[in-house]
């Protein structure tokens, strides 16, 4: 199935777009908070298609993310009442989210800010949890900016060099974050 080349694609031409930086911000919003596709989806294309433009829109993405990382966190904590249903889906992860804050606190946050992980499972459970808001606010700065700045590195490093070789290899990158992340929520409900 040729999934992932075509959204590349996609996600490339809209990169050129006058109202790009916009729409990442966007995603990158809800992606911290509700919207279940990661935003590095977006920011690398985006990235590579204007590679003078990559730490630019790196910090658009980490300010945006972590202001959606806050509206997820809030939900968690005034609102998980009214949620609950729309992430019954999400139970398990949810749980086992609780069990890791538990064990390792702060620290799970800027893993997650980090990780291909859905960030907003991690969002939601410390507002639910009642986390200390600035540390959480101060990990997730981190572990965001982690993320995003490798990108924006790599790109003006590589990004030349490294494009054909993504649109060569997209199918296989795509469906390997399929499988690490499924691989990831199935070992989160079974551990």
């Amino acid at each position: 199935m040729n999934i992932f080349g075509a959204l590349y694609t996609r996600v490339l031409s809209w990169s050129r777009h006058r109202h790009a930086p916009k729409y990442l911000a966007a995603v990158s919003f809800a992606e911290a908070s509700f919207f279940p596709i990661p935003v590095a989806v977006m920011l690398l294309p985006m990235s590579l298609a204007q590679p003078s433009r990559a730490w630019r829109l790196a910090g658009i993405t980490l300010i945006f993310s972590v202001l959606g990382g806050i509206a997820g966190y809030l939900l968690g904590w005034g609102a998980y009442e009214i949620i609950e249903p729309l992430i019954q889906g999400h139970a398990a992860q949810l749980d086992k989210a609780k069990e890791w804050f538990a064990e390792y606190g702060v620290w799970i946050v800027l893993m997650a800010g980090f990780s291909p992980v859905p960030y907003k499972i991690f969002t939601i459970t410390a507002g639910v949890l009642a986390m200390p808001f600035i540390p959480f606010v101060i990990a997730s700065i981190i572990g965001r900016a982690s993320q995003f700045y490798l990108i924006a590195f790599l790109v003006n490093k590589f990004g030349p060099a490294m494009e054909p070789k993504i649109r060569q290899y997209i199918e296989w990158l795509g469906w390997g974050v399929v499988v690490l992340i499924g691989g990831l929520l199935l070992w989160m409900n079974f551990k």
